[in-house]
C-alpha cells in the first residue's frame, strides 16, 4: 500500500494536497476498512453467482460511483440472480420489474388511489422506490414508460400528482436488454442510454463455470429452494464507501487524458483516418467524461488505492463508451463493433 505522505505514487504522478480541495485524502485506515467491506461483498456475490467476474466488478463500480448499469445478454446468464444477490449482501431492498409493451408509467413510479372510507386520495409508491431496481428487458417497455424512468435515474425522485417523492439512498437501476430479439421491442433513446454509467456485455460461462453451476444445483446451493445470502454490509456502509470514492485523488494528467479520449470519439476521422472515421456518426457527450471520472474513482477503491491510474480508465473503456458511441449504417453493414473503434481511439490517444 502506498504511503499517503509520499509526494508521488507508483504511477509517477505528483500528489499535491492543496489540489485535493477541501476534502481530505483517504487515510490508510479508511482504505483498509473499505477494502475489507468490498471483499466481503465480493465473496457474498461469488457464493451465489458462478464466474461472471466482469459483471461483479461492473456492479461494484456502478454502486460505489452512484450510477446505473445496463446488462446486455441472452436470457439465462444469471443477471437477475446477480442483482438480487448484490442487494441481499448489503441489506438493501430489491424489486424486479418485468417490462412489457403494456406497462404504464404509473406501474413503475406509483399513482394515487381513492380511499372510499376516508373519501380522499392516497399515494401508493411504485416498485421503483427501492434501493436496487431491476428492469428486466427494458427495451420491451414503451417510450412513454421509458421516459418516466429518466426522472428517477437522473433526479433520484418521482413526481406523482404534483408531489415529489425522493428515492431511497442508495439507489441503483440495473436494466437488462436482450440483443437478439427485436420483435415487440422499442429502441432505447440515446438520452436514456447516456444515463447508464456502464453497459456490460454478459458472456456465456466457461466450461468449468457451467459445470460448477450444475454441482451447486445438485448440492442445493443454487436452485428454487436456495437460501438467501446473509447480509455482510448495510446501506450505511454503502453510503460510507460512496463518500470515500468522492475523495479519491485524480491527477490533472488523468483528467486531461479522459477529456482527450472523449473528444477523440467526436473526431475519429481526423485522428484515425476516413476508414474508421466513417463508422462513427456521433461521439460521446461530456457525460462520458463524467462517467469515466466517477467510475475510475470507484475502480481505484475496488483495487485498494486512494488515487486513480491510467489503467483504471483503460479497464473501463468498453463499459463506459460502448453505449455512448453511435455507429453509422456503414459500420453496421460492415459488422464493426463499438469495441473496435474504442480500442483504436485508446491506441491513438497518448497515455500519461
Amino acid at each position: 500500500m502506498t504511503d499517503l505522505t509520499s509526494p508521488t505514487n507508483p504511477a509517477g504522478m505528483t500528489i499535491r494536497r492543496h489540489e485535493v480541495g477541501q476534502q481530505a485524502p483517504l487515510t490508510a485506515d479508511e482504505l483498509a476498512r473499505a477494502s475489507e467491506r468490498i471483499n466481503r461483498i465480493s465473496e457474498a456475490f461469488s457464493s451465489r453467482v458462478v464466474g461472471q467476474h466482469r459483471v461483479r466488478t461492473a456492479l461494484l463500480v456502478t454502486l460505489l460511483a452512484e450510477g446505473h448499469v445496463l446488462l446486455a445478454s441472452v436470457p439465462g446468464l444469471a443477471k437477475t440472480l446477480a442483482s438480487s444477490t448484490l442487494a441481499q449482501s448489503v441489506s438493501a431492498r430489491f424489486t424486479r420489474i418485468q417490462c412489457t409493451p403494456d406497462l404504464l408509467p404509473s406501474d413503475i413510479i406509483g399513482t394515487q388511489v381513492y380511499d372510499p372510507r376516508r373519501h380522499e386520495f392516497e399515494t401508493q409508491l411504485g416498485p421503483v422506490h427501492a434501493n436496487f431496481v431491476l428492469l428486466d428487458e427494458i427495451n420491451r417497455a414503451s417510450a412513454k414508460t421509458q421516459s418516466a424512468l429518466l426522472e428517477a435515474m437522473q433526479e433520484r425522485q418521482t413526481s406523482i400528482a404534483g408531489q415529489v417523492h425522493p428515492l431511497p439512498d442508495p439507489f441503483m437501476v440495473l436494466a437488462t436488454q436482450n440483443p437478439i430479439e427485436e420483435e415487440g421491442t422499442y429502441v432505447l433513446p440515446h438520452a436514456q442510454m447516456d444515463r447508464f454509467l456502464l453497459k456490460e456485455i454478459v458472456d456465456y460461462p466457461s466450461e468449468d463455470d457451467e459445470l460448477m453451476v450444475l454441482e451447486r444445483i445438485d448440492d442445493g446451493t443454487l436452485g428454487q429452494h436456495m437460501a438467501d445470502v446473509s447480509p455482510v454490509a448495510t446501506t450505511s456502509d454503502v453510503a460510507e464507501l460512496q463518500e470515500l470514492v468522492r475523495r479519491v485523488y485524480v491527477d490533472p494528467a488523468i483528467k486531461r487524458y479522459v477529456v482527450s479520449v472523449i473528444r477523440a470519439t467526436r473526431n475519429v476521422g481526423q485522428l484515425l483516418g476516413p476508414e474508421l472515421g466513417n463508422y462513427v456518426e456521433i461521439g460521446a457527450s461530456p457525460r462520458g467524461s463524467i462517467a469515466f471520472f466517477q467510475a475510475a474513482r470507484a475502480m481505484a477503491v475496488v483495487q485498494g488505492r486512494h488515487y486513480v491510474i491510467p489503467e483504471d480508465v483503460r479497464e473501463l473503456r468498453h463499459s463506459v463508451l460502448r453505449h455512448r458511441i453511435h455507429l453509422s449504417f456503414e459500420a453496421l453493414a460492415d459488422r464493426v463493433r463499438p469495441e473496435t473503434v474504442i480500442d483504436a481511439v485508446f491506441r491513438a490517444v497518448p497515455t500519461p
